[in-house]
């Protein structure tokens, strides 16, 4: 049986894989990033639409972003991708 922590993770794995999923669709629907960009902020904001403050989404995003940084930081992006 799966730890509490263990299903944490593999639930979050498993949001994961499906945001991967729907970004693979996204790059079919508009090949400019700032549409998809956008559009993914845009449902952040929706989950937690009527719950929280802006400004509070706004710091949780801002918040991920500086976890996220150094898993990415180190990797070099593919030479002609923004």
């Amino acid at each position: 049986m799966a730890t509490p922590s263990d299903q944490n993770f593999q639930d979050y794995k498993n949001a994961e894989k499906k945001a991967l999923e729907l970004l693979a669709a996204m790059k079919a629907v508009s090949p400019k990033k700032t549409d998809i960009e956008l559009a993914l902020l845009v449902a952040v904001f929706e989950l937690h639409k009527g719950l929280l403050p802006a400004e509070t989404i706004g710091a949780i995003v801002q918040g991920h972003l500086k976890t996220l940084l150094p898993f990415y930081a180190t990797k070099k992006p593919p030479a002609g991708t923004n």
